[in-house]
């Protein structure tokens, strides 16, 4: 009898509506959505981005995993890896009794039929997904509507023997993931590039041919088995991660458009190029939320931000690529949640582009009046950018968190 798959959660939304409010929603965050998302208090204004936080996909597997705990009440249940990259998120599963497989040293000897495994948001590679399958594993399946349009687009790659160039993180689980589709099929082939510095060695290779053990000097973990750039990279095709900063995949495909049209010329292009749309919305328009605050769509022209703050998990892609346009234009800090707020005088926070948090003195101005931006990562509920907020408060305006008639 094959393993029994949940697609389509388990028929118990209603019941744990309740459960997912009292963990995750915030009165306070609704009220400042209803205030055309900006907070007054004394001499601090705070302007939220209007897109910000849980996006449909996480909200969605955060529901499946609280409906799979009611469902079996009684059974084992595992993630396979982190549900969505947000410790406070992480840590409340933990309290429900669902345990990680990533916390045990070999965790595939422990599973069978009684078991239940949940299948994060980012979805997992095909040979798990098989290894979950043999054992008889209960399945519960979160895997993004986003994740799944990019991995039908590797497979037909694939299928058409066209090399799936994937920008993303190579050890993030969603490129992993992703790069296993193209593996499916015997010509199936990828290339993972990070950035847009890398795709242009790639597009360098692709005009001009070169030295295959430099190539792979740099590219050696980060393509397919059996890799050939002088064969692979005659046709290729787009792909990405779906949390990246959206406006480097299109630059991306771009250069490496004009590289096979360079190659090939452009009468042939439709032979060695392809791409689909593959970028998720929810990132998009999280991205473009900032974009407009910091262009000042949302604040008077009198008006100018003071700082943007940005609120979310450090492994967090999506997170991390807001941070990093913000501080592009702007004083940015980076929060985890309100523990970053250490007081008027320190932050704890991580600066883009380093790997460890640090922390800054004299952050926020003594006197005058302060107008900071604020936004969140796709995997940040609102109760924790409320709790920010209200932190922040405190220390701007010296008041007690206990004057709001509202839970956070």
């Amino acid at each position: 009898m094959p393993p029994l798959i949940f697609r389509k959660g388990l028929d118990l939304k209603r019941e744990v509506a309740g459960a997912l409010a009292e963990d995750y929603h915030s009165a306070l965050i609704e009220q400042i959505k209803g205030s055309d998302f900006r907070f007054r208090s004394g001499r601090l204004t705070l302007q939220l981005a209007r897109e910000f936080g849980f996006c449909y996909g996480v909200d969605r597997a955060v529901d499946y995993a609280y409906q799979t705990r009611r469902r079996f009440p009684d059974r084992r249940i595992y993630l396979t890896g982190e549900i969505i990259h947000n410790p406070h998120v992480n840590g409340k599963l933990r309290a429900l009794g669902i345990g990680f497989l990533t916390d045990s040293p070999s965790p595939a000897e422990t599973l069978g039929p009684d078991d239940v495994v949940i299948l994060p948001a980012f979805g997992v590679t095909v040979s798990m997904l098989e290894d979950l399958q043999r054992q008889g594993c209960t399945l519960v399946d979160t895997t993004c509507g986003s994740v799944l349009n990019v991995w039908k687009a590797v497979r037909r790659y694939a299928e058409d023997r066209f090399t799936a160039i994937i920008h993303g993180k190579v050890h993030h689980e969603e490129t992993r993931a992703t790069a296993s589709q193209a593996l499916e099929f015997p010509h199936g082939r990828y290339l993972i590039v990070l950035n847009s510095a890398e795709a242009a060695l790639v597009c360098d290779y692709i005009r001009h041919g070169g030295d295959k053990k430099r190539f792979f000097e740099h590219f050696a973990q980060t393509v397919s088995p059996g890799f050939d750039p002088d064969v692979d990279l005659r046709r290729i095709g787009l792909a990405n991660q779906t949390t990246m900063l959206m406006s480097e995949s299109l630059e991306i495909g771009e250069m490496l458009r004009r590289a096979v049209a360079d190659r090939y010329g452009e009468a042939n292009l439709a032979g060695h190029y392809r791409a689909f749309e593959t970028i998720c919305s929810a990132t998009q328009d999280r991205q473009d939320a900032v974009r407009a605050l910091l262009d000042g769509d949302s604040v008077a022209p009198t008006e100018r931000l003071t700082m943007m703050i940005v609120i979310g998990g450090y492994n967090s892609s999506n997170t991390l690529n807001l941070a990093r346009l913000c501080a592009q234009r702007i004083r940015t800090y980076h929060v985890a949640d309100a523990t970053g707020l250490v007081s008027a005088e320190e932050i704890r926070h991580r600066p883009v582009g380093a790997r460890q948090q640090t922390l800054t003195r004299d952050w926020l101005p003594p006197e005058g009046s302060l107008l900071i931006g604020l936004t969140a990562g796709a995997s940040t509920p609102d109760n924790i950018v409320g709790e920010v907020i209200l932190k922040l408060d405190g220390f701007v305006n010296d008041t007690s968190v206990t004057h709001y008639p509202y839970r956070v």
